[in-house]
């Protein structure tokens, strides 16, 4: 199992959530995590993974050792302490209804200035059956719209553990969280391939996704 980074300064209500997330998956979701030393200690960076799971943006979070943002639809500020608690952790609300949403942008444009990191699903969202889905344009867009590194990682288990379908979370299933070799610009941007700039950045980041494995089971 790879360990993180010593934590970087966060803000206390991140912190504790951090840290409660990391205390669940290491006791209730036993799965290893491979490749923390792959994460940026400094600068901007993206987080792009598979998404299959309600469990996935805590689980993929709590082992970066960085405060970083994260994704939300606009509809989950729905209630005083939703929002309280979303605004706290520092998540961007974004419309997922309407086209490209500027606000959402020029918000994560401003968390890269300021050399935080941005967790995002290239698929946009859970995946029905709990395999890989196409990757949509919009991870493309903000990657080449920051030019910064893009970590690929890749959760195992959390559709087993609390896929769509599932009512409650099952106790138990090991959940495995893979760090791959950040990807830099050079390597998912084509800047000279017009309208399809994006979508291509896009599958190039969800290639490297794909090409994450688990480590191998050990039988005792």
């Amino acid at each position: 199992m790879s360990r993180a980074f010593p934590q970087t300064e966060m803000q206390p209500i991140y912190g504790v959530c951090h840290y409660l997330f990391g205390v669940l998956h290491a006791v209730f979701f036993r799965g290893d995590v491979i490749g923390v030393e792959n994460l940026p200690t400094s600068g901007g960076f993206l987080v792009a993974a598979n998404h299959t799971s309600f469990l996935d943006p805590p689980f993929i979070g709590c082992q970066v050792p960085r405060q970083i943002a994260y994704f939300a639809r606009k509809t989950l500020w729905n209630s005083r302490f939703a929002s309280w608690w979303l605004d706290s952790v520092g998540t961007i609300p974004v419309d997922r209804d309407g086209g490209q949403d500027v606000s959402a942008i020029k918000r994560v444009l401003k968390a890269i200035k300021e050399n935080r990191g941005l967790i995002l699903f290239p698929e946009g969202t859970r995946s029905l059956d709990g395999t890989l889905q196409a990757a949509k344009a919009g991870v493309g867009l903000i990657a080449c719209r920051t030019q910064v590194p893009v970590v690929p990682a890749r959760i195992f288990g959390s559709f087993e553990a609390f896929g769509k379908g599932v009512k409650f979370p099952r106790l138990g299933t090991r959940v495995t969280i893979v760090f791959g070799r950040p990807i830099l610009p050079a390597a998912y941007d084509d800047s000279k391939s017009g309208k399809e700039r994006y979508q291509i950045a896009s599958e190039r980041i969800m290639a490297e996704i794909s090409r994450l494995a688990p480590p191998p089971v050990t039988v005792v």
